[in-house]
């Protein structure tokens, strides 16, 4: 089953689209987009989340821009919207709306309390962040862009965090995975994994560079660690 919902914020309400899982007392997981919103792509990770047994919510990041972004992966129009609305995105108000998200999302009907924070490019930045600046139980990390330039941060983050990098990404430079694998590894609360021969995005449902292969083995390694450290 799932529903959208109304995320209530000190700056505004916002939307989260959610999808539950067949059985009760579940721990829930907040899925933070890419550059193209809540859009088919969320919604299928989200889905993907509830058949492993987790309550999965996907909130709208862009609302304080334009509510409602649900953007196509294969449309250039929406490749350009995406990035302006990237461009403009205030991160730290980003981190306070995903924090807004993290509390709804531990009281939900039949919740556990327990909830992970989990994304994706964009979005994978922001889980870092959200990991540096608040509690969480747990986070993922996929290719989250950007992060190379908040390493500063690394050392706050106390959180079990999982976080996947494509070796070939084009927005995430050799140099900067080094870094952030630098600044990272060797923490016991963190393990990163690698993708030989993968671009940006190699999960993304229907994208250009999808890899069936390592999006299973992604998927895998996230949703078993979810289940071990949200148990």
């Amino acid at each position: 089953m799932s529903e959208t919902i109304t995320i209530k914020s000190d700056a505004g309400d916002f939307a989260a689209y959610v999808s539950y899982p067949k059985t009760e007392n579940a721990p829930s997981v907040v899925v933070l987009h890419e550059v193209f919103g809540v859009n088919d792509d969320v919604r299928q990770t989200c889905d993907a989340l509830a058949a492993q047994g987790f309550i999965a919510v996907a909130p709208d990041l862009f609302w304080r821009q334009q509510p409602g972004v649900d953007l196509s992966v294969t449309s250039e129009a929406d490749w350009k919207a995406g990035l302006a609305l990237y461009m403009a995105y205030s991160r730290d108000e980003g981190v306070a709306d995903v924090v807004a998200t993290i509390a709804a999302a531990g009281k939900l009907k039949g919740a556990t309390g327990k909830v992970a924070v989990m994304g994706y490019c964009l979005g994978g930045l922001m889980t870092f962040l959200t990991a540096a600046r608040s509690k969480v139980d747990a986070a993922v990390a996929f290719h989250g862009g950007d992060t190379e330039s908040y390493l500063g941060e690394a050392g706050s983050i106390t959180a079990p965090f999982l976080m996947h990098l494509a070796e070939e990404d084009e927005y995430i430079t050799k140099d900067a995975q080094a870094a952030i694998k630098h600044a990272l590894e060797g923490k016991p609360n963190v393990t990163i994994y690698s993708y030989p021969g993968c671009n940006h995005a190699f999960s993304r449902h229907g994208g250009a560079h999808y890899d069936a292969a390592a999006a299973k083995t992604a998927n895998d390694r996230t949703w078993a660690f979810l289940k071990d450290k949200l148990a």
